[in-house]
């Protein structure tokens, strides 16, 4: 078994007026030189570097969420492109199954009766040139 330490109680201290006086005599002191001190160019400066570098990380973290958000959006939107390019791809495919010269063929012999002529149908017209004339 481990040791018991016991320890003797303890009584709170009375409030004594006469140190609660030099306590807040002190502390508006204290807050005097801490004030003076502040009016001091050295302090100055470090005070006004402290607010620009707390308002640069402020900066720094808007910017990150902004970058986020972005990207998220830029992430959605190649997605969306993609589908749209498969889509495209599947139209083409479509378009060139469709304008294919045997069901062309198919589908003229089919509704219009049309028949690729022999070749005793074809008449080959000669073309006269302009510079002949009678």
């Amino acid at each position: 078994m481990g040791a018991v330490a016991i320890e003797p109680s303890v009584r709170p201290a009375k409030l004594n007026k006469a140190k609660v006086k030099e306590g807040v005599a002190t502390a508006v002191r204290i807050s005097w030189q801490v004030f003076d001190a502040t009016r001091q160019k050295p302090v100055l400066i470090t005070l006004a570097l402290v607010l620009v570098l707390v308002a640069s990380s402020l900066g720094v973290v808007v910017s990150a969420h902004e970058n986020r958000e972005l990207f998220n959006t830029l992430s959605e939107l190649q997605a969306e492109r993609d589908r749209y390019q498969r889509v495209w791809s599947q139209l083409l495919l479509e378009e060139s199954a469709l304008g294919a010269y045997g069901r062309v063929e198919t589908l003229a012999a089919q509704r219009f009766n049309m028949v690729v002529p022999g070749r005793e149908d074809i008449v080959l017209v000669p073309i006269m040139s302009p510079r002949v004339t009678q």
